[in-house]
């Protein structure tokens, strides 16, 4: 694997089982870094996508949306021509002008084997991963799809302190108002088995980056899965994202984002938040607001310099190793 000049590979950490959970892009870095510093890696996905493919095959067949799920397995291909060329497929998108169009090969992959084995998705996706021979597990949050519901202020100007209710994830990520809090439906949705097993025995449990109301937070509302990443013994590292998202964080500095997780799951402690040394403008803001949590702040370089914000997989793979070498674990 060829790597930049002046950097150099972050130690691979043997024996430490390692959660990640989120969806999206973010989860997709997140892992891509992970399976660099650790060799039993497992992505925890949200299953709430309404859009484009997802939201398509979900509304048609009822089946979880597996987008989130396809892009963690193609995070999760190796570095070698085998994994690139697998994870390039996975995400091809049909250009048509008829139903395929826009719908990701890996998409109907994942929803086909799951047919196949009698709606069970935890044996699809662990035999799409080994048809990949994908560098981890990927498991669904919940086994039914969730509906994100968004209380969103703002949304009208002749009464700017009225609220709304915002339903779907893409309408609550696209919102042009302000995201005051989310809930899941069904409030009692049933957790992964596989995935709370995951979480408990874990060594580290990691959290984010990704969009914070529709990827991250709904993590701690699914009841089975909130209580496991509450009680887990293992090390639990939230890792902010690099800038707010347009509608759905608009205007959110990174203690906003501890304070509206803080809201939504009072009981959680976490022991690392890891920023972006050049995204943070109030370190002491930043620090009491990850006491609050009972977190110590980490603040390393691990951005792509320059243009559109997003992380750098190499500097974000060596910020993880450090915190997980770190002896808390």
């Amino acid at each position: 694997m060829s790597r930049r000049p002046g950097r150099d590979a972050p130690s691979r950490i043997f024996h430490r089982r390692v959660v990640a959970l989120g969806g999206g892009h973010g989860l997709a870095a997140s892992l891509q870094a992970l399976r660099r510093v650790t060799d039993d890696l497992t992505a925890v996905v949200t299953v709430g996508d309404d859009g484009g493919s997802s939201g398509r095959l979900r509304r048609e067949l009822g089946v979880l949306p597996p987008g989130d799920l396809r892009m963690a397995l193609a995070a999760l291909c190796g570095d070698d021509d085998w994994g690139h060329t697998w994870s390039e497929v996975l995400q091809h998108r049909f250009a048509s002008r008829g139903e395929l169009h826009g719908h990701a090969l890996g998409n109907l992959l994942i929803v086909a084997l799951w047919e196949r084995f009698g709606g069970n998705p935890v044996a699809a996706l662990d035999l799409v991963g080994e048809l990949l021979g994908a560098q981890g597990r990927v498991l669904p949050m919940a086994t039914v799809p969730l509906e994100i519901c968004a209380t969103v202020g703002g949304l009208d100007p002749a009464d700017p302190l009225a609220t709304a209710e915002v339903r779907g994830q893409v309408a609550v990520a696209t919102t042009p108002g302000r995201v005051l809090g989310i809930r899941v439906e069904p409030e009692e949705a049933p957790a992964c088995a596989e995935a709370v097993a995951a979480v408990l025995a874990a060594d580290a449990v990691v959290l984010g980056p990704g969009s914070w109301f529709t990827s991250v937070i709904p993590h701690l509302l699914v009841p089975g899965l909130a209580e496991a990443i509450l009680t887990t013994p293992a090390q639990r590292v939230l890792a902010l994202n690099l800038a707010p998202q347009a509608g759905e964080t608009s205007g959110f500095s990174p203690e906003t984002h501890l304070e509206v997780l803080a809201a939504h799951a009072p009981a959680l402690r976490i022991d690392t938040v890891l920023a972006d040394a050049g995204t943070v403008s109030d370190r002491e803001g930043l620090e009491r607001a990850a006491a609050s949590l009972d977190a110590r702040l980490v603040l390393a370089p691990v951005a792509v310099p320059g243009g559109e914000p997003r992380h750098d997989v190499e500097l974000l793979a060596a910020a993880y190793a450090g915190i997980f070498a770190d002896g808390r674990m």
